[in-house]
């Protein structure tokens, strides 16, 4: 306990009444947020005090539920370990007073630390690997108490941490707020800071799939060990997966390897040995029929000075469309002009996507020549000239590529001389050449065909009888970039078993595409280069009504999940343990896409269908295994939708011309994070960051990025720039 300081008399000085900071929610979030307020706690000032009571459901202080220590050993991150961090750093602006750089480690060498000290494989990681997520929760809890020990040695600052779910906020005496927990605890706050990640819906308010009293419904699969335990998923069952994305691969991971089974090496193909305790089959299907396509191999550095930097993809191009072809949201009336996203800014998107696609193919020396073919259509669209589908921009481009695979074909089948070929255009054909060479084929080719034009001898007869190592055409007119082709690798299938032998064979290949690395493959450099290099962009266009209201509600409903198939995957190790599971004959993909469930009335079960390839298949367990969009109205947990009652949010909606607006589900929220009342009133008494705000912004699930000025301690700081001046107001 602190001792009241003495005033100039002797007698002990007033001790002023603190300050009390309520923070609901105690995952990842909370942990920056933390780390902020202890390393500023200096302006609390003489005089003042902090009470801040940070309430976390599971107890799991600092990681949360998706990131909790005990969680199953089988879950990894899909973010290698250089690229996630837990501090403020020179590259955030205005973070104010910064920690030693030894104490705001990255995962990578927080997991360097940790392994010399214990030895656990499991922290024996290198910068570029992917670590598994319980550990990324022991690193979080570690940094958490770090910080709260720093925040708790200031004299005038206290932390109480509650093991309680927090159900209801109301108002009370003097513009304070009760916060009260499922326990029936209450405790008043002057200020209350919601960091409550995300939750899944109430399947008695949303519209579920068909089950009945033969299958066991799981709407949310988290903690997967209690609500996937092997009484209930046990080898005599088959298990329903709805989803086939990251919360699904760790669903099928621990039904398996959580199991006992075991994946090994059988020449260059991974195996898989069943344990005898697994499901009978995990049948796995989605819109798509497809998982998500695995993570290139990162070649970029961590800190972010390698990405991407857009060539038509831009801020300036989003606002030359907005003033040019962009509708008001309310006909004539007021509100920032909107867009379209398939007809304003799909076109870009794929336009960014081929012209890096052939730079990574034919190098930076075919860059100019690509660019300018490209940029009269660009210029023109961006201007008000309508594109005629996603692909119109591309005619150009792929001219241009034929071009140079016609002079890059003549030299190397010995018909044209390099010197004849060079005289004819004005790009470099010996290092296009061989750039490409090495892309297709790998150093050693190049190297061979490098002498041979040195030697003025047709190269040709070096990569004649060469296959490619990463799964790409080896002939100069291919590998050519095909938007559907990139969304839809597959076809439909006529049956179960031609599905399954499709996907398998796109794996195989997206396999060697992921290994050749974001740098180096075309495909995987498109992909990453754009959906995630280029994410803020795409944020920018799309965010804060910055679309129609229908167009939103497609975006959010198609394109977030082609970006994250294209660029939002796990890892390609984990990836491949999917494919030795199909190959086993324990999951099961053949359902294809636009799979449906549907209710057998005779046995009460729920049946999976594939309406392509005519997959029918009765399901003993259905196990929800997609993450669900934040909406208060269908959440599982009762806080938000008590606030929404309580008429102390209200719902973010994106105003439509046609009366139809579009609600997503996030709230409606200021620049600061403040919600708004059903009257338009901000409310400055809470602030809320992250999964609450979907719907108004876009991509908000993200662990914390070092080096990178990143928009998570970007937004924790606009909370806390403006909590202190009210924390010493008094």
């Amino acid at each position: 306990m602190t001792t009241p300081r003495a005033d100039a008399s002797g007698r002990p000085a007033a001790t002023a009444e603190p300050y009390r900071l309520a923070v609901v929610g105690g995952g990842p979030r909370a942990t920056y947020a933390l780390e902020r307020l202890s390393a500023t706690i200096d302006r609390l000032g003489e005089g003042h005090r902090l009470e801040v009571h940070l309430y976390e459901r599971t107890g799991a202080f600092g990681a949360g539920r998706a990131h909790s220590p005990d969680q199953a050993r089988t879950s990894y991150l899909n973010r290698i370990g250089a690229q996630v961090g837990f501090a403020a750093d020179e590259t955030v602006t205005g973070a104010g007073p910064l920690r030693p750089p030894a104490e705001r480690p990255t995962l990578h060498e927080w997991c360097r630390r940790r392994f010399a000290e214990t030895g656990d494989p499991d922290l024996d990681l290198g910068p570029e690997d992917w670590p598994k997520r319980y550990v990324h929760g022991l690193a979080l809890r570690d940094m958490f108490e770090t910080f709260a020990a720093d925040l708790r040695r200031h004299p005038g600052a206290a932390l109480h941490l509650h093991h309680a779910e927090v159900v209801d906020i109301a108002p009370a005496a003097d513009r304070r707020l009760e916060v009260v927990t499922a326990d029936g605890e209450r405790r008043t706050a002057d200020e209350v800071l919601l960091l409550t990640g995300h939750s899944y819906h109430d399947p008695r308010r949303s519209a579920g799939p068909a089950t009945g009293g033969g299958t066991r419904h799981v709407p949310h699969p988290y903690p997967l060990e209690d609500r996937l335990d092997a009484g209930s998923c046990g080898p005599d069952t088959v298990v329903g997966c709805a989803g086939m994305g990251l919360t699904a691969i760790d669903t099928i991971l621990h039904l398996t390897e959580g199991r006992g089974g075991s994946f090994h090496e059988d020449g260059p193909a991974l195996v898989y040995r069943r344990s005898g305790r697994e499901p009978a089959a995990v049948v796995a299907f989605s819109g798509s029929g497809l998982f998500t396509f695995a993570r290139p191999d990162n070649h970029k550095p961590s800190d972010g000075s390698g990405d991407h930097p857009g060539t038509f993809l831009t801020t300036g191009a989003v606002d030359q469309l907005r003033a040019h072809v962009g509708r008001a949201p309310s006909g004539d009336g007021p509100g920032r002009a909107q867009l379209d996203f398939e007809r304003d800014l799909l076109p870009l998107i794929v336009l960014e996507m081929a012209h890096l696609h052939y730079v990574t193919l034919f190098g930076p020396a075919a860059a100019l020549l690509l660019t300018q073919r490209a940029l009269p259509a660009y210029l023109a669209f961006v201007t008000g000239t309508p594109a005629d589908g996603p692909g119109h921009l591309l005619a150009p481009l792929e001219r241009a590529v034929d071009e140079i695979a016609d002079v890059l074909e003549g030299v190397l089948r010995g018909k044209c001389a390099l010197f004849t070929a060079q005289a004819a255009v004005t790009w470099p054909v010996r290092e296009v050449l061989l750039h490409w060479t090495r892309t297709v084929y790998g150093p050693s080719a190049e190297a061979g065909v490098r002498r041979c034009v040195d030697r003025s001898l047709p190269p040709g007869t070096v990569t004649d009888a060469l296959d490619s190592a990463w799964g790409l055409e080896t002939y100069l007119h291919g590998n050519r970039f095909d938007w559907h082709r990139a969304v839809a690798p597959v076809p439909p299938g006529a049956s179960p078993e031609e599905f399954r032998a499709s996907v398998r064979t796109f794996m195989a290949r997206d396999q060697l595409w992921a290994r050749q690395g974001n740098l180096a493959n075309p495909h995987k450099a498109a992909s990453d280069g754009v959906w995630r290099d280029l994410r803020q962009v795409i944020s920018y266009a799309v965010d804060h009504a910055g679309l129609t209201a229908a167009s939103q509600r497609h975006f959010l409903r198609h394109y977030v999940r082609h970006h994250n198939r294209l660029a939002n995957g796990a890892a390609p190790e984990i990836m491949a343990k999917m494919a030795a599971l199909i190959d086993c004959g324990l999951l099961d993909v053949g359902a294809g896409p636009g799979a449906r469930v549907r209710l057998d009335g005779a046995t009460g079960k729920s049946v999976v269908e594939g309406p392509h390839t005519g997959l029918s298949r009765p399901v003993d367990v259905l196990v929800e295994a997609r993450m669900h969009g934040f909406d208060p109205r269908l959440d599982a947990l009762p806080l938000y939708r008590n606030l929404l009652d309580r008429g102390l949010v209200r719902l973010w909606r994106n105003p439509s011309a046609d009366g139809e607006d579009f609600l997503p589900g996030g709230l409606d929220l200021t620049p600061e994070f403040h919600p708004v009342d059903p009257d338009g009133t901000p409310d400055p008494r809470f602030t809320v960051l992250g999964v609450p705000s979907e719907g108004a912004r876009s991509f908000l699930l993200s662990a914390l990025r070092p080096h990178a000025d990143h928009y998570v301690m970007r937004d924790t700081l606009v909370w806390l720039d403006l909590f202190w001046p009210r924390a010493t107001s008094r």
